[in-house]
């Protein structure tokens, strides 16, 4: 299995908030309200669908010779035995720190932490993390989510992890959580190349509860460490905006009091 990966070099796990704010008084706000954001609904969905029916070879073929023709790179390749290769891409969706072995003990990100015990380091993924892969039709989703944290010498449990199935219904992101022994590039054949109909996410395994005993003490520390920076760079915006406020507010005052009468 091969991959190539495209990253960006923020690590840093703080969700960036909005500049817009509204101050209200009995009567109207000061300044102007922030324009309404259309967030497109998420819905997880945990079940399993029945697994599609299995194709003949000439079906297999067929949609092979169908799926290359609306390629133009990184098509599928059927061998003689019946089984096939191709491309699929993983996004990275993780909300939580991830450990790696740091290269010559330096941190990767300013959202990390380095334990100088074992030379191991946790940090933050970046939000638009993309990994293509290389696999077969028999490749399945233990091994994609094996095949993926290798890549980026992620040292954690494959157990913490899960492969989800997102696709779009009615302007909502649905993601389905798939079985350890379903095939995904099964999936990509039958969907199609086009990312809009089925795109593939590695996710945390969400259990309804994080399962702390599955993490080590050091990583529990650098948690810990990583929510300190965290704290106290959101308190320092919190901080910079209320000042911000106050001197908006305050002009506002002072043009009221200005005018005569």
């Amino acid at each position: 299995m091969t991959g190539s990966n495209s990253m960006s070099s923020g690590y840093c796990s703080l969700d960036e908030e909005s500049d817009d704010f509204t101050f209200f008084t009995a009567k109207t706000s000061f300044f102007r309200q922030p324009q309404a954001k259309q967030v497109a609904k998420s819905v997880t969905r945990e079940e399993e669908d029945e697994k599609p029916t299995s194709l003949t070879k000439e079906e297999i073929k067929a949609k092979i010779d169908d799926y290359n023709s609306k390629v133009t790179e990184n098509g599928m390749k059927l061998s003689s035995d019946g089984t096939y290769t191709g491309f699929i891409k993983v996004y990275l969706k993780l909300r939580r720190p991830v450990t790696v072995f740091s290269v010559d003990g330096k941190s990767p990100g300013p959202c990390s932490s380095s334990d100088s015990s074992d030379n191991r380091t946790s940090f933050y993924l970046p939000n638009d993390a993309v990994k293509q892969l290389h696999i077969s039709s028999t490749t399945m989703v233990r091994e994609v989510i094996q095949g993926l944290l290798k890549k980026f010498m992620v040292q954690d449990n494959p157990r913490k992890f899960a492969l989800y199935r997102l696709t779009r219904r009615d302007s909502q992101d649905l993601f389905q959580k798939l079985p350890l022994s379903e095939c995904p590039l099964y999936l990509r054949l039958l969907a199609g190349p086009d990312l809009e109909n089925l795109s593939f996410v590695l996710k945390e395994n969400e259990t309804g509860e994080v399962e702390w005993h599955a993490f080590s003490v050091p990583e529990l520390q650098n948690f810990l460490i990583i929510l300190e920076k965290e704290e106290k760079e959101r308190m320092r915006q919190v901080e910079q905006r209320y000042a911000a406020y106050r001197e908006k507010l305050l002009w506002a005052l002072g043009q009221v009091e200005s005018k005569p009468g």
